[in-house]
């Protein structure tokens, strides 16, 4: 497993009857758009808080490679407008077969995805992220890499789960190193909230796993109170048998927190069967 310092695999309040193991972010704010809070809308839990995500302006441009890798393959593996119609993604259309899906959000320049797609071809992997630069980065690897199983999403993360993903559809869901909103009048800015956690379990598929880590000492408590309250999860241990991965490669992200002494709490949970 990926880690800096020592990783802490967090203790489980409860553990998950045996079952089967198969099972079957952000508008354009580059250019200084700032998305405002989703209305609720049918298909989303009814209690709690979705939180409006708010991400800040910054900049990109894109080198003479990264542009012509976009404009040839963004228009096949890429989504921008995501549509104001809100219809769940047509995943087998737009893979073009019928495999296990991942959903990562907040995926950064994609080390982690390319790495966690590479090594499971059998998965297929949709990754969001708001930031141009961070997507042409995967995108540009994923082309020299001929990684075939990976989609991207430039959009708001709550948005893309809550519009255009079908309830029970999604083997894992994927959030390594969400920003942590450190200042306490922040916290409700966090993504795991309790209404999006019940929005990540009701899209995971029975045996589905949540997977989370965090290099933030608070935002570990949090997600593990928020995780653990969630009546379909129950969390399950580094090593159990999963329908796919959680090793994560080192990124140059965690090296740097090393280096000033933090180290990754992760969770794991898994979607119960009953």
């Amino acid at each position: 497993m990926g880690h800096h310092g020592q990783m802490h695999a967090q203790p489980g309040v409860g553990t998950c009857p045996d079952a089967p193991a198969e099972v079957g972010a952000g508008l354009d704010t580059e250019e200084g758009i700032t998305p405002e809070p989703e209305p609720r809308r049918s298909g989303a839990p009814e209690r709690g808080y979705l939180p409006a995500t708010s991400f800040r302006s910054r900049r990109s441009t894109l080198s003479g490679s990264q542009r012509e890798t976009w404009d040839r393959l963004w228009p096949t593996v890429g989504l921008s407008d995501i549509p104001r119609h809100f219809e769940p993604l047509d995943t087998r259309a737009w893979f073009g077969r019928q495999a296990p899906l991942v959903l990562e959000i907040g995926c950064g320049s994609g080390i982690s995805t390319l790495a966690m797609a590479r090594d499971e071809p059998e998965i297929d992997v949709i990754a969001v992220e708001v930031y141009k630069r961070g997507l042409a980065q995967l995108l540009c690897a994923v082309d020299r890499e001929q990684v075939s199983n990976i989609r991207l999403i430039r959009g708001n993360g709550i948005e893309v789960l809550q519009h255009l993903i079908a309830p029970a559809s999604l083997t894992g869901f994927r959030l390594y190193f969400p920003d942590p909103w450190p200042k306490a009048r922040h916290h409700k800015r966090r993504f795991l909230q309790p209404a999006t956690v019940a929005l990540i379990a009701d899209r995971l598929l029975p045996g589905g796993v949540l997977h989370a880590a965090t290099d933030h000492p608070g935002y570990a408590e949090q997600m593990a109170e928020v995780g653990d309250a969630e009546p379909r999860l129950c969390r399950v241990e580094p090593g159990s048998a999963l329908p796919i991965s959680t090793t994560r490669p080192t990124t140059k992200y965690e090296l740097k927190a090393q280096e000033v002494g933090s180290s990754v709490s992760e969770f794991i949970w898994k979607r119960r069967w009953v």
